[in-house]
């Protein structure tokens, strides 16, 4: 069987690139040959496909005003992704084509040609993009509905990409013509949602539901080394957005007196510094941090905080946690209330409350380092036992059969350890 992945990036920039590559990873440890098409760009990881990539295109790049004026075509309708794949078609004939992020880089050409050779797409759906042109129903004002009647002018009118016009405005445009030409709903077979929330979202905002296919996302527990034993300190760890509620978690952590630590980088660093050197007793900054040294610091704290504001999908970096024996302090907001059960694995406030945040600060701060202990124990349980490559190979399996890909009882075939726990 032959799978091809569609995305951006080919390197770990974020949750979906993970997911990007661990769904790639996971069937070829299952036999199927697989190929990938994405953007060249220099952090990207080696790839036996990568001269049929796309050039790099990025917001924010020095480019000159006729690169703009090309860059412009290319994020409304990239010939050149269309052009590339069609080589790669030529030497790869997929049974199924599943894409990721795709959208301002190689952009829904490539799902149309991809539809004209009677390959079946799956999409998942990292993001809102199919909804709404910023990606996040988020902006400046906060959570932002306005364009679910397809009047985009809110786009520019809010800025809501980059806080720039030129961009905003090209981005409306670029999202009244995809929705006009149905090149998104037209052209793929169906939309993989990781949470219940993006599936009700979506269907408010016009998809079909029989187009949507709700499939968690996995996680590699084993890899993951636990430690049980609460630490002194609560942990944010992830990009500093003003979506991502940092300020209120400050804000939480200075009324409940209690010692944070905040891993990252993004946009509003800087904001973040001048509120943290007001108490820098209690919250250190680590700066952005990978691999072992993010490990260690997750598997050495009281509890992970995820203070979002906006409708976040399905955090891997909660499957993460959990992993590494932690319990989650989540915001009732998007999908995270979906992944958290109620005082076993973590708990739950009303995102944006710091008072309410303040108070489940104060709570774990509080309880005995045995119960910290059980909750961690439960997070590490809860994933071994739900979101695995299992159970996500088999639901994924399921989908491709539902379009007509013979899986041939691979179900029964699936290789690979599960639940195996390093200490």
């Amino acid at each position: 069987m032959k799978l091809l992945s569609l995305n951006t990036y080919n390197y770990r920039r974020g949750g979906s690139d993970t997911v990007f590559f661990e769904h790639d990873k996971l069937f070829q440890e299952n036999q199927w040959n697989t190929a990938v098409f994405t953007m060249q760009h220099p952090n990207n990881e080696h790839s036996s496909w990568d001269k049929y990539f796309v050039n790099e295109l990025e917001f924010g790049n020095d480019y000159s005003f006729f690169q703009r004026i090309v860059m412009a075509s290319k994020i409304i309708y990239s010939w050149e992704a269309r052009k590339n794949l069609d080589r790669l078609l030529k030497v790869f004939n997929p049974d199924i084509a599943h894409v990721h992020c795709i959208y301002h880089h190689l952009s829904p050409s490539v799902l149309s040609l991809l539809k004209s050779k009677n390959i079946p797409v799956v999409m998942t759906a990292h993001d809102l993009k199919l909804a709404c042109p910023a990606y996040k129903m988020f902006n400046e004002n906060g959570i932002c509905e306005k364009c679910k009647n397809n009047n985009l002018i809110h786009v520019m009118r809010n800025k809501c990409i980059h806080n720039s016009l030129p961009a905003s405005t090209l981005v409306a445009v670029e999202s009244s013509i995809h929705k006009l030409l149905g090149l998104y709903k037209n052209n793929l077979d169906k939309v993989v949602v990781p949470s219940i929330f993006f599936k009700i979202k979506l269907m408010e905002w016009g998809w079909p539901e029989e187009k949507l296919n709700y499939i968690p996302n996995f996680i590699y527990a084993e890899k993951f080394k636990t430690n049980f034993k609460p630490g002194e300190y609560f942990l944010y760890f992830g990009r500093l957005a003003p979506e991502k509620g940092i300020k209120t978690l400050i804000e939480a952590t200075k009324q409940a007196a209690v010692k944070l630590r905040i891993i990252g980088t993004g946009p509003i660093e800087d904001e973040i510094k001048i509120l943290v050197k007001e108490n820098e007793e209690n919250i250190q900054m680590l700066g952005y941090k990978s691999g072992d040294d993010l490990w260690d610091e997750v598997k050495h704290a009281r509890a992970i905080v995820l203070p979002s504001e906006w409708y976040e999908n399905a955090p891997m970096s909660l499957l993460e946690a959990y992993a590494c024996g932690k319990p989650v302090i989540g915001a009732k907001i998007g999908g995270i209330p979906e992944m958290i059960q109620e005082n076993k694995t973590g708990f739950t406030f009303t995102s944006g409350d710091s008072q309410q945040l303040a108070t489940k600060l104060t709570h774990i701060q509080n309880l005995p380092n045995s119960e910290i202990e059980q909750l961690g124990k439960n997070a590490r349980e809860y994933v071994e036992s739900t979101f695995t490559r299992q159970r996500y190979f088999e639901d994924m399996l399921d989908l491709y059969a539902s379009l007509g890909v013979s899986t041939n009882g691979l179900k029964q075939k699936y290789t690979g350890v599960e639940n195996g726990c390093a200490n």
